[in-house]
């Protein structure tokens, strides 16, 4: 408007002015006479519009006599179609400027539109935007397969265990890369507590009257002591292998249960036996999964959770006194891993019945006479570790951000567990910098970057960040993209992610590129992409406490090489050398598609004005157990009437999950009705949609007792998956079920939906109360 209101006054009197009125002032038959003019834009806002008369405001003095001058004479005609025509040729030119500067404004509704007029930004406090194609076309330049390549090379570490020299040289290496690219740097310092193998002692194994073996591998937080007991071949440890095993009527008391590494964590394996009351778990790689030789030792922990079992719940910062505790994720059984030959020595002695189909090559489960001795004498010890952070600041939120983190430990050399992670990390770092400080990108929010130490122990520095700073991240982080483990293989690709997040993901699948010709989309989901290429968030990865502890929308990924995990994880033959071997030495060319994707996620975060999380997404999951429990219920009062009576109802469970499709919706028509120019406008809109997984943890359960609260994608017996099972239970008239108490969580879960629902639908007056 300024530029327009300029324009007109050197049109009219040859300098500018920096009012919204100008003067005509002529000299008509020897008298003077003014005439004074408002711009089109004032006159609308004070008359309404109505009618050209509202152009001219003339002095109560002058008015008649203006009047009487204008007669028809020649030269009085000639005036006016001037006066008309210049009038005319001032109206296109105030309703082109303020048609192309609204052009020009951003909005909240539309994210790809691009921006020139610096002033307006001034005027709304937006920064200016980037056109999202000129974002991903910068981001592609700037991820290169050499630069990764020479990073690679930097950051590569034959020894970096958690809290070892080499772990603090690595993380001065990264936050010098941060410094260099202009960021603001800063680390965390913890004292963790973690078991490691005896320093002098060993670990051992007796089975039968056999030589005695001393593994060099171990698991962290296993109980200590010794168990005897007959060996039992449990498959995997799952629950399905351990149910089958029930089926069969088979005694699982005080057996030493045999167990091959791979399909769920070894802490989940060694939870699993302790429910049938194990004495002890012993894990080995099966030559069928793990092609890693009969020697190899495995690495690995057993916590049934994350960060430093003996902090449960709060952070493990240095002096500070708390009473003698641990989390109760901690095992009361023995766990330790052994060979591939120890373990294939055992299985070939083995009596007993004959294994369920597809449960191996050699066939027996083992009998009582199969007596085994394990013996484990880990040492629990006290470590610092520091956690490494730099942030590029948002220009109109910057208290809000998105971070994006790697873990930088290895039990051994750590190449794919976290060397690529790490320079994936760096290289987003630098190049999305460079953007900022050369191409003029401005995000609107905040990008935290964040090195992990202790990730081998449990995501313990990831962990204890949370619970350090929890209420300061609370509504300000609104989402983790986790970079661990992201090349593993080739021949396929993987997303685990909060359902928030889900639209998110595919619109970064159709963009980024895996060649030349096709996109991740194309090439890994070509038919239905949800079952090809999404899978469940895993325990032992470091997003899983952002999601289910922290209700902080997460996202995890990788390239794999097919239906069987990358072997030599967990392993001291996690080099570059194996890396290539199921990469096809694609390994540089790989991350960079891998730092495409997750940076793809994190800008399109911080560049739209619009958080894109689709609310809808949680309808369909809360719908599907709601299904399951409302039928599970109906069966429990038929089969068994006495443990849950009629009076028990569905239908406030029913009503919780409308009351939040209700809300999703409602949240949906306020964004189409909204003035989406309004900065603030968007800044409540976007809180409400942060509040989403953060009300899905369950007030009712304590995070010390069950640190993943959240309802639906957590752990414990407060989520809706737990109340399903415990309606089996009912079903079954298991001993261990409890109807008072299943009546208890059935009601809390039904209110904790309530309760985001309300959250969701924004002011108090909105609320849906019909619950």
């Amino acid at each position: 408007m300024d530029q327009a209101r300029s324009t007109i006054s050197k049109i009219f009197n040859g300098e500018p002015h920096s009012y919204t009125r100008f003067n005509l002032t002529q000299n008509m038959e020897g008298d003077n006479s003014q005439v004074e003019m408002k711009l089109s834009s004032e006159i609308d806002e004070e008359t309404g519009g109505n009618g050209v008369g509202g152009h001219l405001n003339h002095n109560s003095n002058c008015t008649p006599y203006v009047a009487q001058k204008f007669g028809r004479t020649p030269k009085n005609l000639c005036f006016m179609a001037a006066t008309i025509f210049l009038i005319f040729i001032i109206g296109y030119l105030i309703g082109y400027l303020v048609h192309r500067n609204k052009d020009l404004a951003p909005t909240c509704a539309t994210s790809a539109l691009r921006y020139e007029d610096v002033s307006v930004a001034h005027e709304t406090g937006a920064a200016p935007l980037m056109d999202w194609d000129d974002v991903k076309k910068l981001l592609a330049e700037k991820l290169t397969t050499s630069s990764m390549d020479a990073v690679l090379g930097q950051l590569t570490s034959s020894n970096h265990r958690a809290g070892s020299p080499g772990d603090e040289d690595l993380g001065n290496k990264v936050i010098t890369k941060f410094k260099e690219y202009g960021m603001k740097t800063w680390t965390d310092e913890h004292f963790v507590k973690v078991q490691d193998p005896p320093a002098s002692g060993y670990n051992r194994i007796v089975f039968k009257n056999g030589s005695e073996e001393r593994p060099t591998g171990f698991l962290s937080y296993s109980a200590n002591g010794t168990a005897r007991g007959a060996v039992l071949y449990a498959h995997y440890g799952q629950e399905d292998d351990l149910r089958q095993l029930k089926d069969m009527n088979i005694d699982m008391n005080n057996r030493v249960m045999l167990v091959r590494a791979g399909k769920i964590s070894f802490a989940e394996k060694v939870a699993n036996a302790a429910k049938v009351n194990a004495s002890a778990v012993l894990i080995y790689p099966d030559p069928a999964d793990y092609s890693i030789g009969e020697s190899t030792p495995l690495f690995g922990h057993v916590h049934m959770g994350s960060g430093d079992p003996y902090t449960p719940g709060f952070p493990s910062f240095n002096h500070t006194q708390f009473p003698p505790v641990q989390s109760s994720g901690l095992p009361n059984i023995l766990a330790q891993t052994i060979t591939t030959g120890m373990g294939m020595n055992i299985l070939r002695q083995l009596g007993g019945r004959t294994q369920p189909n597809g449960w191996g090559s050699i066939n027996r489960l083992g009998d009582e006479s199969d007596v085994i001795t394990v013996e484990v004498n880990n040492v629990l010890t006290e470590k610092r570790i520091n956690n490494v952070f730099g942030v590029i600041k948002g220009f109109v939120d910057a208290d809000r951000y998105v971070v994006i983190g790697a873990q930088r430990d290895a039990w051994g050399p750590g190449f794919g567990a976290s060397t690529v992670g790490t320079s994936v990390l760096v290289e987003l770092a630098r190049s999305i910098s460079d953007m900022v400080e050369n191409d003029g990108f401005k995000p609107r929010r905040s990008i935290v970057f964040a090195s992990w130490s202790a990730g081998e122990y449990g995501s313990v520095g990831a962990t204890e960040w949370l619970e350090g700073y929890l209420s300061s991240l609370s509504m300000k982080a609104f989402t983790y993209i986790n970079l661990d483990g992201i090349v593993t293989g080739q021949n396929g690709f993987k997303v685990a992610a909060s359902p928030l997040l889900h639209s998110l993901v595919q619109n970064a699948l159709k963009e980024v590129n895996y060649d030349k010709d096709k996109s991740l989309l194309s090439q890994f989901g070509k038919n239905n992409w949800e079952s090809a290429i999404l899978e469940p968030l895993r325990m032992d990865s470091a997003a899983y406490p952002f999601l289910a502890f922290s209700g902080i929308p997460s996202v995890a990924f990788r390239f794999h090489s097919g239906s069987s995990d990358y072997p030599h994880f967990s392993t001291n033959l996690d080099t570059r050398e194996n890396l290539n071997s199921v990469t096809a030495s694609q390994v540089p060319q790989l991350a960079v598609r891998a730092g495409q994707f997750a940076g793809h996620i994190a800008l399109r975060l911080v560049h739209d004005h619009l958080l894109q999380m689709d609310l809808k997404k949680y309808n369909q999951l809360i719908r599907s157990h709601v299904v399951q429990i409302n039928g599970k219920v109906k069966a429990v009062q038929r089969m068994q009437p006495q443990l849950l009576p009629k009076a028990l109802t569905v239908k406030w469970l029913i009503m919780a999950s409308g009351s939040y499709s209700r809300a999703s919706s409602a949240l949906a028509a306020d964004i189409q009705n909204s003035d989406l120019e309004d900065i603030e406008m968007c800044r409540v809109i976007n809180d409400r949609i942060m509040t989403v997984e953060r009300n899905f943890l369950s007030p009712y359960v304590s995070p010390r007792d069950s640190p993943f609260r959240h309802i639906l994608l957590g752990s414990g017996p407060h989520t809706l998956k737990a109340l399903t099972n415990h309606l089996d239970s009912l079903t079954t008239a298991n001993p261990d079920a409890d109807a008072k108490l299943f009546r208890n969580q059935f009601a809390q879960a039904t209110w904790t939906i309530q309760t985001c629902a309300n959250s969701l639908a924004g002011d108090i007056w909105s609320l849906d109360n019909e619950i």
